[in-house]
């Protein structure tokens, strides 16, 4: 289904999902793991080269592409994200989201799409992404 997916990580996709959900489902507090969730769906889904943790710029590569992956955790109920446009060197923006459900989905798009301004940081919402692929 994925034909550039690195399938030694989905794994620890899972087992890391499973987890926080887990954790949430015992105590109704959430892991602060969300972002690692959504770097290691990326990697998965269209098979994102991540860069090594505290990168600078970017999570990670596809391609000759620089990605941001940014990720909608399942307790954000405005379902949007923070995107730093400034001091990041990217190409493409991938958003993931964790529904409450601890489904999981994902939208990429090129930064050439993002609504244009002068703004050194962008919040865009999952409805917004869809509009953008």
């Amino acid at each position: 289904k994925y034909p550039q997916a690195d399938l030694t990580l989905v794994p620890y996709f899972q087992d890391l999902l499973t987890l926080a959900k887990s954790y949430f489902d015992d105590t109704g507090q959430h892991l602060a793991v969300y972002g690692d969730i959504g770097e290691l769906f990326g990697a998965i889904m269209y098979g994102i080269n991540l860069h090594k943790n505290f990168a600078k710029g970017s999570d990670g590569r596809l391609g000759d592409d620089f990605v941001e992956i940014k990720t909608i955790s399942p307790n954000n109920n405005k379902d949007k994200t923070l995107v730093r446009l400034e001091d990041r060197h990217f190409s493409k923006l991938f958003v993931v989201k964790i529904e409450p459900d601890f489904s999981v989905s994902g939208r990429l798009t090129e930064r050439k799409n993002l609504p244009k301004g002068n703004a050194k940081k962008l919040r865009i919402s999952w409805d917004a992404m869809a509009k953008l692929e």
